[in-house]
């Protein structure tokens, strides 16, 4: 078991809006928070343009997979986080649970795609001030 803090990022497909997050958490983060993501309806591949919007900031996220969201996966991860797209994840004492509001990137542009993935860095950037991890 880690004392890294985990988090899990849920959208319907985990395709995009909660792919981006995980490859921002990764990038950002390191190896000090183990990062999840999951959809209740998965893709079967991640949304291009969201490769795309990612690849312009120096982020792979090529080699990710649309997982389908169980209860193990939710149960072990610290911070649960809906891309609000009303998922209902199921509910575990002492979790910390978010719902980031943020446009579907699903049929969209790049240019329709740029402001998510800017918003989602930012979320990102916030929620590891307030994760307990640990450096050095």
């Amino acid at each position: 078991m880690s004392d890294k803090p985990s988090v899990l990022f849920v959208c319907v497909h985990n395709a995009g809006r909660s792919q981006m997050a995980a490859g921002w958490l990764r990038h950002l983060a390191g190896d000090t928070v183990e990062v999840r993501s999951a959809g209740s309806e998965p893709a079967n591949q991640i949304n291009p343009v969201a490769v795309e919007a990612m690849r312009e900031v120096g982020i792979d996220i090529t080699a990710n997979v649309p997982r389908k969201l169980d209860y193990e996966t939710a149960e072990a991860s610290d911070v649960l986080i809906t891309m609000g797209c009303g998922d209902v994840c199921p509910v575990f004492p002492g979790k910390r649970y978010l719902d980031w509001k943020l446009d579907d990137p699903a049929g969209q542009g790049i240019d329709a795609v740029r402001p998510i993935r800017d918003a989602i860095k930012a979320r990102v950037e916030q929620l590891l001030t307030e994760l307990p991890v640990k450096t050095g």
